[in-house]
């Protein structure tokens, strides 16, 4: 069932995007053999907007400076109806799909024989494959109940929809809305929840209904009693959002979306609900708390976490096989099989740089400047932490260490969402952190988010949580950055470039291309286009190079110029990152050439010159746009660790708080704090401002 809000637009008019959407899922559905009945609203806004350009054509000047009387409802229907109707039909004829109308009004249900005759028709239409559409009869309707306008008609297709439902025995209702499904109370409520599972007995009395339907009779009240009826005799209901444009196929092929309401929901006793909401509120509260601590207390924190991590090693190497083992059984990729395994190196590696995060200079309560803007009215700028933070990664659960230590020295509430493949490892790791948080604190400091449903709840959050950190593929952070009104600081691609310059010192490039490429191919760190001078390919650094990298079994792509010197595969784009052994090679003019090829195709990462030329290395360093830039040395150094951040919860190629490993000092801001002895504004009126810089300890 599609409500009024959904095919028409705030003005009135019809969303055509919105239709043709739905029609296309209807026919991809249709093709895949389900049977689909459509019920749609929309009728009487769509005549009435025909009939009021009609009466605003045969008007005079004069008729038009007097009150406008409102349109008669019924005749609204009656115009508006073979419109949708046509609408409906071109739509469908434009995807090979035949559809029928059917009007019905509320009182034909009460007669038996057009029960079964409704019956029959529909099945007749299902069998030929045509998609019945249903809309009250509203022209003739004599129905009337609290729902009711000025013109006098009432009519309400959700209950239609939920009457068809029970009648024609259908698996399944959905409910089309303008929000993604039934909330705790008006939606634009902040403090307002999305109801995953409707329970009676437990909503019935806690959910507070805002306004009804914007330009239908129904809304959300119409629609909860439609689904409550259906539902409790047997047929399973879902509310979602019309506007998506694919979520009835979201919804059949099992994804959590919208509000679920089945006749045993109340026996799903395994289902507990922590909202989105409480979880970052939890990790707030926890926040504070960890910040009222005293700065030996949190680094006492930190030294428990490495110490637990170093004898729980067995425990998580154990979980983190089984991870392991299943990735293998589903044929994942060798770049994500080595973001994923942890080995006792590894661990311990992990260890030793929470102990590095915890000697780090109390970073919390900084004073950054002192300043004496009067005669004793000093103003402080002080560190402190940015909040909440919410955390995305895929496949490393070496990743979730870092980022919940660094959340711990910055004194942030942080929540993290591993990647399926990891959840074992994720979940011991989470356990091990979490059970040496002092009961001052609490365990809620850290959430663990296990269902990828609750993301987009947690996206919604910008009172809540203050800052996104996706970590993962370019879909991901893209999928991140669309969906949230809450900063986001990430890279989607590490494209990273070497050039090597004519006067380069080949065995240093050679060691420099070679580190850069196969000491750990799935960074996001790695080189993926070595760039190189023209020269080098006429006095044979080139021919060096490229034997360099096919000894270490590097399959190389070559850019136009390339690929036909070296009889290579030429590249399809210069924007890919191979996060494997394989590499793009290109051959430019010069430095200029160099960088305009980075900042053309390059994703902001890290880019190293090899040269020893010091003025060209200086013109390099100083033109490319990227977050790290390098002269003699290999990407791979672009990490929080080696910068000697201790570690870092990500690498943001964005220009805007924090660019390039962000550590410590990347999770924090600043607040002001004024200290005066009475002093008051008046207009500044005998104010002597003198704004003289003070020592930064008093």
């Amino acid at each position: 069932m599609v409500g009024t809000a959904v095919v028409t637009r705030s003005d009135g008019r019809l969303a055509l995007g919105r239709i043709g959407a739905l029609c296309e899922q209807l026919k991809e559905l249709s093709s895949q053999g389900y049977e689909v009945i459509l019920v749609t609203s929309g009728a009487v806004g769509l005549g009435r907007q025909r009939l009021r350009y009609r009466k605003l054509a045969n008007s005079s000047f004069s008729d038009l400076q007097k009150p406008q009387e409102e349109l008669d409802g019924k005749a609204c229907a009656a115009v508006g109806q073979s419109s949708l109707m046509a609408l409906y039909d071109t739509m469908f004829s434009q995807l090979d799909v035949t559809s029928s109308q059917l009007l019905v009004n509320d009182g034909f249900f009460r007669d038996s024989g057009f029960r079964k005759q409704l019956s029959d028709t529909v099945n007749s239409l299902l069998d030929l494959r045509v998609i019945p559409i249903f809309n009250e009869n509203d022209a003739v309707s004599t129905r009337k109940a609290p729902y009711e306008d000025s013109s006098g008609i009432f009519w309400d297709n959700d209950s239609l929809a939920g009457l068809l439902a029970l009648e024609l025995k259908a698996d399944l209702l959905v409910l089309l809305s303008d929000v993604e499904g039934l909330y705790s109370g008006p939606p634009s409520d902040p403090n307002s929840r999305l109801i995953h599972t409707y329970i009676k007995e437990k909503h019935q009395g806690e959910i507070t209904f805002g306004d009804k339907s914007r330009l239908g009779r129904g809304g959300m009240t119409a629609k909860v009693n439609a689904a409550v009826c259906a539902a409790h005799a047997g047929i399973p209901v879902i509310i979602t959002s019309g506007y998506a444009t694919n979520n009835i196929i979201r919804v059949l092929q099992g994804e959590r979306i919208g509000t679920v309401f089945h006749k045993d929901a109340h026996l799903w006793t395994n289902i507990k609900e922590v909202s989105a909401r409480e979880m970052a509120v939890a990790a707030r509260e926890g926040s504070r708390r960890l910040q009222i601590l005293k700065s030996e207390e949190r680094r006492k924190i930190l030294l428990a976490i490495a110490d637990a991590l170093e004898t729980s090693e067995s425990m998580i190497r154990h979980e983190n096989e089984a991870d392991v083992a299943d990735a293998v059984a589903t044929g994942y990729e060798k770049s994500l099989m080595s973001r994923l395994i942890l080995k006792q190196e590894k661990i311990s590696s992990l260890a030793k740089s929470v102990r590095m995060l915890a000697d780090m200079e109390e970073p919390i309560g900084q004073i950054l400047k002192r300043t004496e803007l009067v005669d004793k009215l000093i103003l402080e700028k002080i560190s402190c932490p940015l909040g909440v933070l919410l955390v995305i990664f895929e496949s490393r659960p070496d990743a979730l260490v870092q980022i919940a230590a660094l959340a711990i020295r910055s004194g942030n509430g942080l929540l993290l969402k591993g990647g399926k493949e990891a959840r074992r490892s994720n979940a011991i790791l989470h356990k091990v952190i979490t059970s040496v948080m002092p009961d001052t604190v609490g365990d809620k400091l850290i959430g663990l988010v296990t269902s990828r449903d609750e993301i987009l709840d947690l996206l919604k959050l910008d009172d809540v949580i203050d800052l996104v950190v996706p970590r993962g593929s370019n879909k991901l952070v893209s999928q991140i950055k669309e969906s949230t009104k809450i900063p986001v600081l990430g890279h989607a691609d590490g494209i990273c470039h070497v050039y090597v310059d004519k006067s380069a010192n080949i065995d240093m490039a050679k060691q420099i291309v070679r580190d850069a490429k196969t000491d750990y191919p799935a960074a996001c760190n790695a080189m993926e286009t070595l760039l190189v001078h023209k020269d080098l390919s006429n006095n044979g650094g080139l021919h060096e190079l490229v034997l360099e990298l096919q000894r270490e079994g590097v399959k190389m792509f070559g850019g136009p110029r390339a690929s036909g010197l070296l009889n290579i595969a030429e590249t399809n784009t210069f924007h890919h990152e191979y996060s494997s052994l394989a590499c793009t090679v290109e051959i430019v003019e010069d430095v200029f050439a160099a960088i305009d090829h980075i900042n053309q195709h390059g994703s902001a990462h890290t880019e190293c010159i090899v040269t020893e030329d010091s003025e060209v290395a200086e013109t390099f360093l100083s033109q490319v746009d990227s977050a790290a830039v390098f002269h003699n040395a290999s990407t791979r150094f672009c990490d929080g660790a080696r910068f000697g951040l201790g570690a870092e919860v990500g690498i943001s190629t964005s220009r805007i708080h924090a660019r390039g490993p962000v550590g410590v000092e990347g999770l924090l801001t600043n607040r002001w704090i004024l200290r005066g002895s009475g002093h008051v504004v008046d207009g500044d009126q005998g104010i002597n401002y003198t704004y003289k810089e003070l020592p930064l300890k008093a």
